[in-house]
Order: structure tokens, then C-alpha cells, then sequence
């Protein structure tokens, strides 16, 4: 086709956004086109697995919060304007529940994997990765000049192989470890004290990502990655929009870690500070983690009646709240999911490229936000779509 410019371009359109059209047309065309869709039925997607996003405590935090004269914007970035006392108060509140040396608050999870991974990795340094870490920890990676290496997912062995091959090198930079503590699409855990073991034997840092077990597992919700927060060489990144219920990040580890980032994170720099009253939320979430044990009771018990009810439908039970159905193929995958969210279960079909190819599945979540008779249906209904 030749465009306005009398160029050749090959396109099936002659407007300024002609590649993104075609690009969207190839997903149309692949079966691979998203879109937005607002919930509904029941909540077998969502990360608000304590049920605190609509929580009575969350709201009268934010009210009271207003009523304080807390502002709703930040009105710009931390090292200028926005900084705020709840903030900083929040970031207070987090070292002491986490026991770390220090916190900082960032807007969300993503932009703080990718903060933190492109912020302190230096050149010459060594990232060695789970090759099923988040999309975040890519993007970090990809801005970062250090050197990035995969490793096979959960093994440890792989990566004592890998980092002894790139010290054979005579590499001296420093090592860096980044997993997640329980992976978002398997809910599978990481070796985590196989990996500190490894980290302090190589003198490396380890970067874990508790952001689906935070709220969930260890004492008081502190995590999967508990045993690691006040030690010098480990950094965790814990969301405060899945379990917590509200919104942001927080990235725990030592004070060097929160003044490098403060200084060389440009996504922390040039960024508008999160809103302070979402500070002032997270930090009355932290107080209910403490508080009402029995939200997490209540959800393992559902996680342990799940488990039972539907493994014989092939779904994965590995003791987390996530359980995939892997199924396989690409359009049976979302033929299954339009079913069940037409017979009101909001389940979501996840394939490739948010998981290897030929892994397409049905993430089932589970949430305070549904019960015993919720999973009852849900397991008749995929007794009858699965026969």
C-alpha cells in the first residue's frame, strides 16, 4: 500500500497509528486480541484473597484519614512536594510489623520491581533469575545494566550451576537473586531457604517477591519471605493490592537499599508520590493482619475444602490460594473460561506469552470473597463442562 508520504509501507492502513492497527488486527486474527471486561459472578479471579478491599475497617481508615486532613493526591514527587507524614509514617509501621531496617512506599508492585532491579544492579554485576519471575522483574531487568541470566524454574541446583559458570569467568561483580516467594500463575513456593543458603554461601543479595504470599502465609501475614526481612543481603518486595486489600508497594530491606533507590530509582524520582491516603489505608491493613488472625484461618480452610473438592478435575493444589487448571491448548482454555464466567464464576483464562507456551490455563484464585457453596457449585459445573 503506499501512504500519503508516497512510500511503499506494505500496510493495510494509511493512518499515523497503521502499525498498532495492524499489530491489533494480528492478535484479532491469532485469537490473542484483550479487552476490558467489568467483574462479575463469583470471585474466583481477583488477588483480594483476605477480602479487605471492601473491608468496613479499610473504609472508616480512609475517613478518618480525610477527616484529618490527610489530601487525597500527593501533589508531586517524594523528593519534592509530595512526600507526606503517612507516608513516612506507613514506611515506620512497615519496618516494625516486617522487621526490617527500612521500607519504602512506592505506587505499585510493578513499578517497583522495575525501581528496584534497574536501580541497584550495577554494570558488572549478575542478576540471576527464575525463569518464571514476573513481568515486572523483566521490565527492571530490561532497563538494568547489569548482566541477566534465566534459570530453571525452582532449582537451585541451576542456580549454584549458573552462578559458579559466570564466576569461572572471572566475573567480580556482585550477585543478585530474583524470585518470587509463591509464583503468581503455579502457586508453587520458592525454595527460599535453599536460596539464602545459596545467596550467603556466594555472597550474593536476594530480592524475593512476596507479593501473592504476603497477607496469606507467616506469623501475623508477614509472608513467605519472613525469615529473610532484617538481613543484610535479602530485599522483599510486598504489594499492598492483593491480600492487603488497597493499593501500592512495599520494597523492605536494609537502609542502603531505600536511600540508593531514593537517590537512583528513576521511577521512584521522576514519579508522583502515591496518594496519602492510601498510605493511611495500608497502614490500617497491616493492623488487621495482626488483629484478625481468623481472616487467614478462614482462608486456609477454604484453601484446604478447595483442594479437596476440585484435584479431581485436574486442578492444581499445591496448599496455596492459587490453583490452575492447566489445560493446554489456547482456545479450549478460553472456551472453558467463557463457560464458567456465563455460568457465573469469574474465572479467567491465562495463556501465552503470561504463560510458556503450551501451559494455557484457568487460574482459580480463592478469596474470603466466596465460600463452601461457591466452590460446591464450582466443581458441579466443571464436572459438567470438563465431561
Amino acid at each position: 500500500m503506499v501512504s500519503a508520504r508516497g512510500m511503499d509501507t506494505g500496510r493495510t492502513t494509511n493512518t499515523p497509528l497503521a502499525a498498532q492497527v495492524d499489530d491489533l488486527a494480528g492478535l484479532a486474527r491469532a485469537a490473542r486480541l484483550r479487552s476490558l471486561s467489568l467483574p462479575g459472578g463469583a470471585d474466583f479471579s481477583s488477588n483480594d484473597y483476605l477480602a479487605l478491599a471492601g473491608s468496613g475497617r479499610l473504609k472508616n481508615a480512609v475517613m478518618d484519614a480525610l477527616e484529618r486532613g490527610v489530601p487525597v493526591g500527593s501533589g508531586g514527587s517524594r523528593l519534592l512536594r509530595g512526600n507526606h507524614p503517612e507516608h513516612e509514617a506507613l514506611e515506620a509501621e512497615a519496618a516494625r510489623f516486617f522487621g526490617c531496617e527500612s521500607a519504602l512506599f512506592l505506587a505499585n508492585g510493578y513499578g517497583a520491581n522495575s525501581v528496584l532491579l534497574s536501580a541497584l544492579p550495577q554494570r558488572g554485576d549478575a542478576i540471576f533469575y527464575d525463569a518464571l519471575v514476573h513481568a515486572s522483574a523483566h521490565e527492571g531487568m530490561r532497563l538494568s545494566r547489569a548482566e541477566c541470566i534465566a534459570v530453571p524454574h525452582n532449582d537451585v541446583g541451576a542456580f549454584a550451576e549458573a552462578l559458579a559458570r559466570w564466576r569461572a569467568r572471572n566475573a567480580t561483580g556482585q550477585v543478585w537473586i530474583a524470585v518470587e516467594t509463591l509464583y503468581s500463575m503455579d502457586g508453587d513456593r520458592a525454595p527460599i531457604a535453599d536460596l539464602t543458603d545459596l545467596a550467603d554461601r556466594h555472597g550474593a543479595v536476594l530480592l524475593a517477591d512476596d507479593a501473592h504470599a504476603t497477607g496469606v502465609f507467616g506469623d501475623s501475614g508477614r509472608g513467605l519471605a519472613a525469615d529473610i526481612d532484617g538481613r543484610d543481603n535479602a530485599i522483599v518486595l510486598r504489594t499492598c493490592g492483593k491480600a492487603l486489600g488497597s493499593e501500592g508497594a512495599l520494597l523492605c530491606g536494609p537502609r542502603a537499599m531505600r536511600d540508593h533507590v531514593i537517590n537512583r530509582g528513576r521511577g521512584f524520582i521522576f514519579s508522583t508520590a502515591p496518594s496519602p491516603l492510601m498510605a493511611a489505608c495500608v497502614r490500617e491493613a497491616l493492623r488487621i493482619l495482626e488483629e484478625e488472625p481468623e481472616r487467614r484461618e478462614a482462608l486456609h480452610d477454604l484453601i484446604g475444602y478447595a483442594a479437596r473438592k476440585l484435584a479431581p478435575f485436574g486442578v492444581s493444589t499445591s496448599g496455596s490460594q492459587i490453583m490452575p487448571l492447566v489445560l493446554g491448548d489456547e482456545a479450549r482454555t478460553m472456551q472453558i473460561a467463557g463457560a464458567l464466567r456465563s455460568a457465573g464464576f469469574d474465572i479467567r483464562g491465562i495463556r501465552p506469552p503470561t504463560v510458556p507456551a503450551g501451559s494455557s490455563r484457568l487460574r482459580i484464585s480463592l478469596t474470603l470473597n466466596i465460600g463452601r457453596p461457591q466452590i460446591d457449585a464450582l466443581a458441579d459445573t466443571l464436572s459438567e463442562i470438563l465431561a
